[in-house]
């Protein structure tokens, strides 16, 4: 289905959030605060811990990096044996405390605490609902939407409570939740963003990526279904389908950009996928250079694989200073290029006189890659030829990413020729759709991705009205 223009969106790309969840473990709150550490490349705006006793739920969230926020004697308070987490970034003007997640009530003598991964298309209308009936928000979260939802349904017991409201809403969801005895973790039918069960000894764990998994030294079990609710408490494991089956539709942009490489999403490893997507870009463009160089680090492993198909040598031509902090002096307007130098250095020397193809793994305004091939052209390139390794980006995402406005996204208003030469490349090329689902091992038919921000077919309506900066991860 075709959705209307998106005029609303905040005009910044947001990055995910990332959720962790655990069951039966005496140190619940620093392997959660290890598997958010994991996760950190999800959102690095604010973190958040929630952790239960069996008798009492506490939780503890701030502003800032995970390591930032939780000190030693905040994990120690945070004593139980289930618990769950979020890391989140957020859109320009959503940078509040209260909209750090988990979030958490206390309703009918029972605590519950809430993590979010997705978008609802629908929030706006519910809210307004909620509202009409004299439901009071704290905070501008969908999340907290959801959660209004459940208590309404309480009477009806927590399972039926949270099927009902579920059952209301509309988009992506990826959740885990906690009471004082019970985990639960929920994916929409549709399966949008990536959610996965795995053990440690006896504890059962919940996160976005199977990388948080690694860390904590926890076994891969399997994903979470789409459309499943998981309920974890001391009978064990239950899961239950009360949706009806759909066709699924992962987020292809979490191979492109957003997983960490080590993790395995969808069913695949994000490493190779990335590595397969070079090769076929190779395989599409055979262009006559001196090496290959991704700008790192998005597009290093396209570039791996582009220079393993081409059999050109791949460098790294631009040195990235991984201690730029959060919290570096933003330059003024007179010294706009200073930003991108601090983080990325090109090595001249390497670049002098050179034919370089450039990997990168998306184009969304083309402002910052512009400022970058300047960086090298003054570095003495002789030919920057770039390519690119997902189709242009023309549509924006409701589901959860929330790319720029429609008017903001430099492919939706102009040609590959014209990005070309406001960016001031001697070639540009993009990988072909086809090409990126061959990647993913799917074929272009009746495959199980939602490629929106490609080609505007949305798989969830998203009326334009409904598309308000009003809610946020």
């Amino acid at each position: 289905m075709r959705c209307p223009p998106l005029e609303v969106f905040t005009p910044s790309r947001r990055e995910e959030c990332g959720i962790f969840g655990i069951y039966g473990h005496e140190d619940a709150s620093k392997l959660i605060y290890f598997g958010l550490y994991a996760l950190q490349h999800r959102g690095q705006e604010s973190a958040g811990i929630a952790v239960s006793d069996g008798n009492r739920l506490r939780d503890y969230k701030n502003m800032g990096l995970v390591s930032e926020v939780f000190r030693e004697e905040i994990l120690q308070s945070l004593r139980g044996y289930l618990g769950i987490g979020h890391v989140r970034y957020s859109t320009t003007g959503s940078s509040l405390l209260s909209n750090a997640q988990p979030f958490v009530v206390f309703h009918g003598r029972e605590y519950y605490a809430i993590a979010h991964n997705g978008n609802l298309v629908n929030a706006v209308e519910l809210r307004r609902d909620l509202e009409s009936q004299g439901a009071i928000f704290r905070t501008t979260m969908d999340t907290e939407v959801i959660m209004h939802l459940v208590a309404r349904n309480l009477k009806y017991g927590l399972e039926e409570a949270l099927i009902r409201a579920l059952q209301e809403v509309r988009g992506a969801y990826s959740l885990v939740i906690c009471t004082r005895d019970k985990l639960i973790a929920v994916r929409d039918p549709m399966g949008f963003r990536p959610l996965c069960l795995g053990k440690l000894h006896d504890a059962y764990v919940v996160a976005s990526e199977t990388c948080a998994f690694d860390l904590i030294e926890a076994h891969y079990l399997r994903d979470i279904e789409p459309g499943e609710i998981l309920i974890i408490d001391h009978n064990g494991m239950k899961s239950v389908f009360p949706f009806p089956t759909t066709d699924s539709r992962y987020c292809i942009f979490e191979f492109i950009y957003f997983a960490r490489p080590d993790s395995r999403i969808f069913g695949q490893n994000v490493y190779l996928v990335r590595k397969r997507l070079g090769q076929l870009l190779a395989k599409e463009y055979d262009i006559d250079a001196d090496m290959v160089m991704p700008f790192p680090d998005s597009g290093n492993y396209a570039a791996l694989g582009y220079a393993e198909a081409s059999n050109l040598p791949f460098e790294m031509g631009i040195i990235r200073n991984h201690y730029v902090g959060r919290t570096f002096i933003q330059p003024s307007q007179n010294m706009r290029t200073f930003a991108v130098r601090v983080k990325l250095n090109p090595v001249k020397e390497l670049i002098r006189g050179k034919r370089i193809v450039l990997i990168e793994d998306s184009i969304i305004r083309g402002t910052t890659t512009r400022t970058r091939i300047h960086t090298l052209r003054q570095a003495g390139a002789k030919e920057l030829h770039m390519l690119v390794s997902c189709p242009p980006h023309r549509h924006p995402c409701p589901y959860g990413i929330d790319f720029s406005t429609r008017g903001e996204l430099i492919a939706a208003s102009h040609s590959v020729e014209e990005i070309r030469d406001f960016i001031g490349l001697d070639s540009l090329g993009y990988l072909s759709l086809e090409g990126l689902l061959e990647a993913t091992g799917a074929r272009c038919r009746n495959h199980p991705y939602c490629v929106a921000c490609f080609t505007g077919d949305y798989p969830i309506p998203c009326e334009a009205e409904l598309q308000k900066d009003c809610f946020e991860k």
